[in-house]
């Protein structure tokens, strides 16, 4: 057979070719061999008709935490990532330099979903609730973290620092220049997590570099991007115009409806749209990043928007070639989606319902050219 696997009929979008038309996907030794119409069935060995569906490159998610059962937030990946559509995922700062090689061996080289992850400038890593990892600048060991990062420089694509006054205390700023110290050495990028910081985030995004990243960045709390007036600051406005990334991070508490309505109505659009998946939200409001994207539909945003926002932003932050895209010769990760019509609740990080008419829903996940099939082991 000239194929491994045919998803016939369904509406193939794919940000990265400006498509968004029913296609046939067809994947041969992993890869995609060929988008086109009219594929003959007789050339497969399996086929999927996808009929009515949505079809899309595999999802990034380019934030989650997944080091279960050391980090206190961490999750096992593959239940709420490639198993609910997401093929490829970002693990950001559940490990630092003390306690990447243990994430290394028991879960980035183990699960289903493809992993990559930012180390965490505090070699703690995300261990306690009850201990922020940047309280005690010691923990930012800018030697360490660098050495760790080269070490695994397959994994690793730069550094996280969690910089809201829980984590971080004072030490936002100064956590921050170690960051972008280890990140520069390493030639990756930073993500800063913030809401509720000491320092004002346009003096924050002020140091950072085009390709950093912002997440959280459309929360409700103190020191976001919005002014007293409900306004989008001059320096946000200024920092996107340089390339700074602002990423959703939804979360259990980092995701405001009142501040993404306001902020959408400026034409101030995210950069990029994520779950912060944890064992914190995964039962709600997240659940998984398929319902995050159904979030900006309600909120106005067209699907071949929120499609690129989870396939072709997060392959370009994270520097990945061949994922995001359904380019022949591309990786063989397919999501397949319906977008359904009804009645939905949906809740954001502040406890707020909205009622949407439409949501996105999981149907299957290719991975590697073959359906994921946990069940067959």
């Amino acid at each position: 057979m000239a194929h491994d696997l045919l998803i016939k009929n369904g509406t193939v979008v794919d940000p990265s070719q400006g498509l968004s038309a029913v296609r046939d996907v067809a994947l041969s030794d992993g890869k995609v061999a060929a988008v086109e119409a009219g594929i003959s069935e007789g050339l497969a060995s399996e086929v999927f008709d996808a009929s009515g569906m949505i079809v899309t490159p595999g999802l990034l998610d380019l934030h989650i935490h997944a080091f279960w059962g050391v980090s206190h937030y961490g999750i096992e990946p593959d239940p709420g990532n490639v198993a609910k559509g997401v093929t490829t995922a970002l693990d950001v700062g559940s490990a630092g330099a003390r306690t990447f090689s243990a994430f290394r061996r028991y879960v980035l080289e183990t699960s289903a979903t493809r992993l990559y992850a930012l180390l965490n400038i505090s070699a703690m890593g995300m261990i306690s609730p009850k201990i922020g990892e940047l309280e005690d600048l010691r923990w930012a060991d800018v030697d360490e973290a660098v050495a760790t990062g080269r070490a695994n420089g397959d994994y690793i694509l730069g550094i996280k620092a969690r910089l809201s006054r829980a984590q971080a205390a004072d030490n936002d700023v100064d956590a921050l220049k170690r960051a972008l110290e280890a990140a520069e050495a390493l030639g990756g990028f930073v993500m800063i997590h913030v809401g509720g910081t000491k320092t004002p985030l346009e003096k924050l995004t002020a140091m950072l570099r085009p390709g950093d990243v912002v997440t959280h960045a459309f929360h409700g709390r103190s020191h976001g991007i919005l002014d007293d007036a409900g306004r989008v600051l001059d320096g946000i406005r200024e920092a996107e115009s340089r390339g700074i990334v602002f990423d959703i991070g939804h979360g259990q508490g980092s995701f405001s409806f009142d501040v993404a309505e306001k902020a959408l109505a400026q034409g101030f659009y995210p950069g990029n749209i994520s779950s912060d998946l944890h064992i914190y939200n995964i039962e709600g409001p997240v659940f998984d990043q398929i319902t995050t994207l159904s979030k900006f539909i309600h909120l106005g945003m067209s699907l071949e928007d929120v499609v690129r926002l989870s396939t072709v932003s997060a392959a370009k932050v994270m520097g990945r070639k061949g994922l995001g895209t359904l380019k022949v010769g591309a990786e063989g990760d397919v999501t397949i989606m319906r977008l359904e019509e009804g009645r939905f609740t949906f809740t954001d990080s502040m406890g707020v319902d909205s009622e949407s008419r439409k949501r996105l829903t999981h149907v299957r996940t290719v991975r590697a050219g073959k359906f994921y099939r946990p069940w067959l082991g």
